[in-house]
This record gives structure tokens, C-alpha cells and sequence, in this order.
């Protein structure tokens, strides 16, 4: 989930220099012209966007081959790199507050006021800690996209990086073991990162302070045209709206589980077991559909599109293998899978631009199909973590995915895309309103997208087969698309929430992983089934942690796109229930969507969503309003039960936290 990257340390908070849950920014430097004497702040924000234009394309590059081509040359490259932009970045900041209390266009004070919260990552003015701060950030990106779980020693020695970890968690065939095991080990990869991350937090709140913020997380709450107390206090109201329908999703859960598994299906205080979740992160639990399936019978036709995509990705290998004038070897095996992968990715992106293309947008750029890293290359390592790039401002757009055949990956497909179109849409606007309207609002774009793949839409483009409408097939319809937007909605809070207080040190390093679990446990009421004590990271497990990445933008986006999906199907002049809208092929929502995206941040996001919805508010009621059906649905299963969980007794029974080890 992300849009542009700059490097994992820059992820650029809402601003120019963002990467959107999908990317981080990342920079390359350039010694800039002394500003002239007597320059104006519109003559100002003229040369920063000049200056700004001419060196990204390096910037870009040079986080693209460090993601890419993962090494200590590529590592050092970019930590330099990154150095020296954010040098200039503190130039221009320095050099903008001559200009506090003239007066001025308000094109050009909103312009010179994003510069100021244009990172996520605020460089120290002191250059060794500056130096020391993009060193820190580059390695832990590192780290992430290298990490491997091994097991056994010599010829038995195995080692399996996140995809193949993941595979064992979404395959319902895998044991309670064998997820308890691949669980454990992705979580070993980031215990070397507990003291490089404390250390880099305090460097970043170095450079919060030097920017006049209490601390990092200060900065990106000032991010969203609101203070920072009233976005808290605004995501803690969208969570209330949404929160009962999440507990029913909770409840309906635990009880499928613990048939499943029995005793083992909860933990203490009627937690999910983190393991159990079909997801690393517990975020998304589409992968639990073979366990929560409403109606395993229902009439409606075959929902399955990971099968389907598997199944038209080997038969591309089984022709390929046909078509051999030879035996095949064991490297025309590898080769030849490998290009089956690359087939299946390169047509599941090409379906999920026909949707856009559909509503009026371009196609994307010949340079996308050959530049964009589409699978998992077998010679190098690289950062799987899904995002897209923008890298010259100019049409030069990519997106970096290590993509299988299954639903996860293809409906990631159609949200990185939504960062694409989202570049190309404001690439008219002055580099520094090329931004979401706010980081929320880059998020919701591809996913606002998804929300229209209904199954009429995934049966007109043949990837499942005909569907026969009925209560059941609507309720299992309902439920595969809860299982991966309402699980995930507290999971959006808590990783900032996390990372607030370890900002404002109201978390202690000592604390981390603690603070991490009984946020979890607060907000998602799930916990882990074994000690989860201070000698491991687990927050640096999750990619956005060591990428540092903000957040909330996913939290926000979950609401927003519904809010986006609920406009675009009025335009389209749909009526009928929300949950049955898909806009594909309406060029009327299409060029209300793209005159909305082409605003990119010149304006407060208060009056984009208002030109979109017709309110200035952000509201979860569209949530509510869609997925109405199963939330009925779920309390009738759930009468009787005793829902909701009790975070302390899960807390009261866990070991006691280990001081870290070293």
C-alpha cells in the first residue's frame, strides 16, 4: 500500500515528497544557488519548485535502485544521497521563515507552509546527526527487505524471506504449528533493530525540534490542514463510528476459530490468536475465508479469483513447458516459471488498468510496462513491499511489487495503480502541491477502485463465473470484502498511535514492545500465544516501522474511500443498494475522479472532498450504509455470544516483559 517513494527514511508525510502507503522518499542532493537578495516569497516558492523539479528525477532514482538492487553499495549510495537532499531541504526551510508575517498570496503561503511538513523524516540541523540519521534509516530499510527466517544447519539449512512466510500463513492447509513457526520467525528479522531504531528516533525528533515541533509526531498530525490535537481527536470519532461493526466482525471470528481450533482459537480475554489471522500483521484477514466463509454453499457462482489467477498462471508454465523442443533441465524449470510469473503479474496489472482507462483516464505509459518491477527477480534481493513511484514528475511512473497470482496481490494491483493515476493527474501542478490533498487521500484512490470490483465486474471481465443473486451469495459477498477493509480499520490507528508515544516519549524504549501489544490488544483484540518480551522489535516487523512511513493515512483512507466509492456511484447515476455499485466504464464518475485528483494538495483537502461529495467532512457513515447487510447478518450469528474482549485479562495473564537483551 503506498504511493511515491522516496526512501523509507524520507516517506514523506503528506507532502512533495511522499511515497504514499506504498512508497518512501528518498533524495539525491544538489548544491542549490544562494537565494538572491530582495527575493519575494512568490519568487521564493518559484525557485524552490525549479530547484525541486530538476533534482527529484536523481532523488527518485536512487531510492528505486536501493529498493531494487539491494546491497551496501546501493545502501551507502542512497544514505548519501538522502544526506545531501535533506541538507537542502533544511536550506530552504531556513530560508523560508524570512518570509513569516508578509503578506502574500495564499497560493504561496500554503506552498511555503508544506515545504515546512514536507517529511517525515526531520533532518538535524547538526550534519554529523544528519549524516548519522540517514545512515540509520537506509540500513534498517535494509534490513526489512533482506530479512530471511533460516532453520537448520549445513546442507539442511533453509531460509524463507516474507513471501514464502506469508504463503504459510494464507494456505488453509497449514498447520497451528506451522503458522505459529512462520509467525515467530518473519518476527526474528527485527530484533537487531531495536537500537538502531531508538536511536533514529531520537534523531528525528532532533530534527522536529530543530523545525520548532515537540517532537515527530507533533509534526505529522500538522499535516492535514487541522491541528494536531483535532486530527487525534477526529480519528478517534471516525473509530467510534465504525467500532461496533468491527466488534461483530471480532466476535463472528473468534467463534469460527475456535471450531477450528478449539481452546487454541482464542487467547486469554477473548483475544484472536496473531498467528491465526491469515496475515503477518493481523490487518487483512481475507485468508480466513476457507474458515469464515458465511455459505459455503450458497448459489451464486465461484468467488474464488486466487484459484482462478493460479490457474491461468500454470497453465501459461504448462505450455511453455509443452513447447520445449528438450527435456527440460532444472534451470528451463526455473526460467520458464519465472516467466509464467511474469505473464500472470503483467496481465493482472493490465485488467486493473482497463478499469481506469474505462472511466476516461490514459493509459499508462509505454516506459511503465518496461521500467516497473513486476515479480520477484531470482538474482538479487529487493524490497517486496508494495508502491508506486512517481519519478520525474514528468510521466516516468512505476510501481515495485513482488506480485503471485492470488486476490491479495491483485486487488493491491488496482490500489497501487490509484497512486499512478493520481501522479499523472497532478503533474501540472507546481512540485510542491504534487501530493495527496492530504496522505489519506492517496490511499484511497485505488481502493475507492476496489470497492467497484463487484462480482457482476469480476464476472464481465471473466475471472469468476457466472454469479446468481441471493441472500447468501450477497452476505458471503459482503463478508470477503469485510474481511479486508473493517478487520483492518484499527489496525490503521494503532501502529500511530505506537509510534506517538514512542515520539513523545511516553513509550520507553524499554517499553516498546509492551506498549506495542497492549496497543494491539486495545484496539484490535488480538494477541500473540507465546511471550512477547523486550529482547524482540516486533513493530519492526511491519515494513511502515523501520520505513517510517506514516500511518493514520490508512486509517483515514479506509473511511474516505467509501465516502470517494458512494459520491462516484451517485455521479454514475447508479440506484440501488451501495453495496451493489460498480462505476466501470462511467465516464461521468470518471471525469468527476480525475478532476478531483488533478487538484493534487493546491488547495485545503476540506474543499476538494466537499467538489467531490458535497461535504467538507470526513464521515464513516458510507462505511455503515455498505456494509449493512452483514452487519445485521453478524448480530443474528452472534446472539448469545459474548462479545467484545477485555485487553487487561489478556494482559493480566502474559509474561512478564524481559528487559532487552545486550
Amino acid at each position: 500500500m503506498n504511493h511515491r517513494h522516496a526512501l523509507l527514511a524520507l516517506a514523506v508525510a503528506a507532502s512533495l515528497f511522499t511515497l504514499s502507503a506504498c512508497k518512501k522518499d528518498q533524495a539525491p542532493a544538489t548544491d542549490a544557488a544562494k537565494a538572491p537578495e530582495g527575493e519575494t516569497a512568490d519568487q521564493f516558492v518559484a525557485r524552490v519548485n525549479d530547484e525541486f523539479r530538476k533534482i527529484y528525477p536523481e532523488l527518485n532514482a536512487a531510492q528505486w535502485v536501493s529498493s531494487t538492487y539491494i546491497n551496501g553499495d546501493t545502501e551507502m549510495l542512497t544514505a548519501k544521497a538522502n544526506e545531501r537532499f535533506l541538507t537542502q531541504l533544511n536550506k530552504w526551510i531556513d530560508e523560508s521563515r524570512k518570509f513569516e508575517g508578509q503578506k502574500m498570496s495564499p497560493e504561496t503561503a500554503r506552498a511555503i507552509r508544506l515545504l515546512k511538513l514536507s517529511v517525515a523524516m526531520p533532518p538535524p540541523k547538526d550534519p554529523k546527526k544528519l549524516e548519522e540519521l540517514t545512515g540509520i534509516a537506509t540500513k534498517m530499510e535494509g534490513m526489512y527487505g533482506s530479512g530471511e527466517y533460516c532453520k537448520g544447519e549445513g546442507s539442511a539449512r533453509k531460509c524463507r524471506q516474507l513471501g514464502d512466510l506469508e504463503d504459510v500463513l494464507r494456505d488453509p492447509s497449514s498447520t497451528y504449528e506451522e503458522q505459529l513457526d512462520a509467525w515467530q520467525g518473519w518476527h526474528t528479522i527485527s530484533q537487531p533493530m531495536r537500537k538502531e531504531y531508538t536511536r533514529f528516533v531520537e534523531l528525528v525528533n532532533t530534527g522536529a525540534k530543530d523545525m520548532g515541533f515537540a517532537d515527530t509526531g507533533e509534526l505529522w498530525r500538522s499535516g492535514y490542514d487541522m491541528t494536531p490535537a483535532e486530527i487525534s481527536a477526529e480519528t478517534d470519532r471516525l473509530w467510534l463510528q465504525v467500532k461496533p461493526l468491527y466488534e461483530q466482525l471480532h466476535c463472528y471470528t473468534r467463534t469460527q476459530l475456535e471450531k477450528k481450533y478449539g481452546d487454541k482459537g482464542h487467547v486469554a480475554g477473548g483475544m484472536l490468536p496473531a498467528h491465526l489471522m491469515g496475515n503477518m500483521w493481523q490487518q487483512d484477514w481475507g485468508n480466513l475465508w476457507p474458515v469464515l466463509q458465511p455459505y459455503s454453499n450458497a448459489q451464486a457462482g465461484n468467488l474464488d479469483i486466487t484459484a482462478a489467477l493460479k490457474q491461468a498462471r500454470d497453465a501459461k508454465e504448462a505450455e511453455a513447458l509443452r513447447n520445449l523442443d528438450h527435456d527440460a533441465s532444472y534451470e528451463d524449470r526455473a526460467n520458464i516459471a519465472l516467466e509464467a510469473d511474469l505473464a500472470e503479474a503483467k496481465e493482472m496489472t493490465e485488467r486493473a488498468q482497463d478499469f481506469y482507462s474505462s472511466l476516461g483516464m490514459p493509459k499508462l505509459p509505454e516506459s511503465y510496462w518496461t521500467k516497473t518491477q513486476f515479480v520477484k527477480p531470482r538474482d538479487r534481493d529487493v524490497v517486496c513491499h508494495a508502491s508506486a513511484w512517481d519519478i520525474n514528475m514528468e510521466g516516468d511512473v512505476r510501481t515495485k511489487m513482488c506480485i503471485k497470482p492470488n486476490e491479495e496481490d491483485f486487488t493491491t494491483i488496482y490500489h497501487e495503480l490509484g497512486h499512478v493515476y493520481y501522479y499523472l493527474a497532478y503533474n501540472d501542478q507546481p512540485p510542491i502541491f504534487q501530493q495527496g490533498a492530504h496522505d489519506g487521500f492517496h490511499e484511497a484512490i485505488g481502493d475507492t477502485i476496489v470497492l467497484s470490483m463487484t462480482p457482476a465486474y469480476l464476472q464481465s471481465i471473466g475471472l469468476v463465473g457466472e454469479q446468481t443473486p441471493s441472500n447468501e451469495a450477497l452476505i458471503n459477498a459482503q463478508m470477503r470484502m469485510a474481511l479486508a477493509k473493517v478487520s483492518f480499520l484499527p489496525f490503521g490507528l494503532m501502529i500511530d498511535r505506537w509510534r506517538w508515544g514512542v515520539f513523545d516519549g511516553s513509550i520507553k524504549p524499554d517499553n516498546y514492545n509492551k506498549a506495542w501489544w497492549d496497543l494491539k490488544a486495545k484496539y484490535q483484540g488480538v494477541a500473540p500465544v507465546t511471550a512477547r518480551g523486550e529482547d524482540f522489535f516486533d513493530p519492526g516487523a511491519k515494513y511502515h516501522v523501520p520505513g517510517n512511513t506514516p500511518y493514520t493515512r490508512y486509517f483515514l483512507s479506509h473511511v474516505l474511500q467509501f465516502q470517494f466509492y458512494k459520491a462516484l456511484c451517485d455521479a454514475s447515476g447508479f440506484k440501488g443498494p451501495l453495496h451493489e455499485c460498480s462505476f466501470y466504464g462511467n465516464k461521468a464518475a470518471g471525469a468527476k475522479y480525475q478532476a478531483m485528483l488533478s487538484k493534487g494538495a493546491s488547495q485545503p483537502w476540506q474543499q476538494t472532498l466537499k467538489e467531490l461529495t458535497g461535504g467538507e467532512k470526513m464521515d464513516a457513515s458510507a462505511v455503515l450504509e455498505y456494509f449493512s447487510p452483514l452487519q445485521a447478518w453478524l448480530k443474528q450469528q452472534n446472539e448469545g455470544q459474548t462479545c467484545g474482549w477485555n485487553a487487561e485479562a489478556a494482559k493480566a495473564t502474559a509474561p512478564a516483559a524481559e528487559k532487552p537483551a545486550g
